[in-house]
């Protein structure tokens, strides 16, 4: 399996089949999406096709906001046809106009058709578009649709590096913080004792077995023991991800969350400046992680 990253792009195009000369351009997009959204922009004729086109997509993509622009280009300049209709009612008017100046030279053709709307696009040689022209586009698309995956996959290749590289940095400031955080109990415990029998001097009628155990409850919530085996546990789990390879995003993602829950729980309970250095930079090294996930598929 590879790893798919829902960024890419893909360019497809060729002449058409048909008696008359043109030519087609598929140009697909993909960017981060949650879902897979598709957004077709298709001429005239040829919106037809887009449930099939719909359908291929959905076949091959999962996630992504996907944008699929086709042009098409036709190389003969359109034939110009008259408005008749245009041109009777405008030649009455020229007429007409003429017989009421004297002298005034009758209306010449060339002027006629020289003025506004007179003229247009002929109706009649415009071309249906055909069955083998719709099949072309088709097997362009999904020709560019190909394209498109191998594009997404070779951006999830690099992304699969940068992604081991920061779940590695993260496995070694675990470990960094599970060096510093070992005696953090102990120490902290000593520490409260000592404010401890400093205040029984001065208030002896305290309890001082409850404040012992008070001091022990205390200690025991400075102990991130758990949190980093939860760590350790997340980052085997993001591994096994990795291996897994084929539309792991959404879950990614979900397991990206509960690494920022278990480091900020580990920053709160820190109760050494070494401790929450290193914390901070767990947090800056997932925060890092979470940017590169949304761009899994």
């Amino acid at each position: 399996m590879t790893l798919a990253s829902m960024t890419g792009f893909a360019r497809s195009e060729a002449a058409g089949p048909g008696p008359t000369s043109w030519s087609w351009a598929w140009e697909l997009r993909s960017v981060n999406g949650r879902g897979l959204e598709l957004r077709m922009r298709l001429p005239g004729g040829f919106d037809a096709l887009e449930p099939t086109l719909r359908d291929l997509a959905g076949k091959q993509l999962k996630r992504g906001n996907v944008t699929a622009n086709l042009t098409i280009r036709r190389e003969e300049a359109p034939r110009m046809a008259p408005d008749m209709a245009a041109i009777e009612q405008a030649l009455a008017l020229a007429l007409d106009l003429a017989a009421r100046i004297p002298g005034a030279p009758p209306p010449r053709a060339e002027a006629l058709l020289a003025l506004p709307g007179v003229l247009r696009a002929g109706a009649e040689t415009r071309e249906e578009v055909s069955a083998p022209q719709l099949e072309a586009v088709r097997a362009g698309f999904a020709q560019a649709l190909d394209a498109l995956v191998v594009a997404r996959r070779a951006e999830g290749a690099r992304l699969a590096g940068t992604l081991a590289t920061l779940l590695a940095e993260i496995t070694t400031l675990c470990q960094r913080a599970a060096a510093e955080a070992a005696d953090q109990p102990a120490a902290q415990k000593a520490r409260m004792l000592e404010t401890v029998r400093a205040l029984l001097a001065e208030l002896p009628a305290l309890p001082a077995e409850r404040i012992a155990q008070e001091v022990a409850l205390l200690a025991g919530k400075s102990d991130v023991r758990e949190e980093l085996d939860r760590l350790d546990a997340h980052l085997h789990a993001a591994h096994a991800l990795l291996a897994e390879a084929e539309t792991i995003g959404r879950r990614f993602d979900f397991l990206v969350q509960e690494f920022n829950r278990e480091v900020n729980t580990l920053c709160a309970k820190s109760a050494s400046v070494a401790l929450t250095a290193t914390g901070l930079k767990l947090k800056a090294a997932i925060e890092q992680l979470r940017e590169q996930v949304q761009n899994i598929e």
